[in-house]
């Protein structure tokens, strides 16, 4: 994680946070107003009666977190540039400070930020590990939409499994089986899709096109593991399924059948798509 930009040490300072580190810039200087607005755990802590004997100083608070991960908690809380999050560990981190402390604000913040695209498109079973990990149902909604992209069980295994439970996962792993059975089971070719060489130049003899045999096998292969139209419909599979065909006409009639082509994978893109 990035230094924090900001050292804290207001001079009206009335509350120090200690990190967990004992080393310079390990303390924040802070303001026991601007936390108890933004956390009802720290309203609550600076409502308690506090020893008459010690009010005259300022109080330092043992923290569990480090100074990184307190310092973007502030940033983030403190009227401030938000801190930039770099990644997943880092946006982790802090977000489990955030919720551990209720800051409302900050766990919007970070809501948003958790579903954004480079992170949605790098680690998508991540962020739907993490967002089910932190109970954030639209979140989990959102990612496992994009976890159609990837082989979920090849996916990198990361610790946030750890922490969502086996029916968070058991549903990823339904829509994935559901899409994949519904997207396979519309693998149909209407009789009007012709080859003029394994129909015959006048298209007289009826027997499905070559092409389609290959193209139906290795789209059913393909959807099992990523229920996606995304690589299906792509101009490099179906030229291997013309190739694997043997027909020297099926590449023409793949293109003749461009239009049922854009249907199939409207059928598909139209099926369920979230948990």
């Amino acid at each position: 994680m990035n230094a924090q930009r900001h050292r804290f040490d207001f001079p009206d300072a009335d509350v120090v946070l200690q990190s967990c580190e004992q080393e310079e810039h390990a303390q924040f200087h802070a303001h026991r107003c601007i936390l108890a607005a933004a956390s009802p755990f720290f309203h609550d802590m600076f409502s308690l009666p506090q020893d008459p004997a010690v009010t005259h100083k300022v109080p330092i608070i043992p923290m569990s977190e480090t100074k990184y991960i307190l310092g973007a908690l502030l940033e983030f809380v403190y009227p401030l540039e938000d801190p930039h999050i770099q990644s997943l560990n880092e946006l982790v981190s802090v977000l489990g400070a955030a919720t551990k402390y209720d800051f409302a604000g900050v766990i919007t913040t970070l809501r948003k930020l958790l579903v954004a695209s480079h992170f949605l498109e790098s680690d998508p079973t991540r962020v739907y590990a993490i967002a089910s990990r932190f109970e954030l149902e639209e979140e989990a909604r959102i990612a496992s939409k994009y976890t159609l992209s990837v082989q979920v069980l090849d996916a990198p295994l990361s610790e946030d499994l750890k922490y969502i439970t086996a029916y968070s996962y058991r549903q990823l792993l339904d829509l994935h089986r559901r899409r994949a059975d519904a997207a396979v089971a519309l693998l149909k070719v209407p009789s009007d899709v012709k080859c003029m060489q394994c129909n015959g130049s006048t298209f007289s003899v009826y027997t499905i096109p070559k092409w389609w045999y290959q193209y139906e096998r290795m789209a059913k292969e393909e959807l099992s593991v990523r229920p996606t139209s995304d690589v299906i419909f792509g101009i490099g599979f179906l030229a291997k399924a013309a190739m694997a065909s043997e027909c020297q006409r099926c590449a023409g009639s793949i293109l003749d059948s461009w239009k049922f082509l854009q249907g199939l994978k409207k059928a598909i893109d139209d099926l369920p798509s979230t948990i």
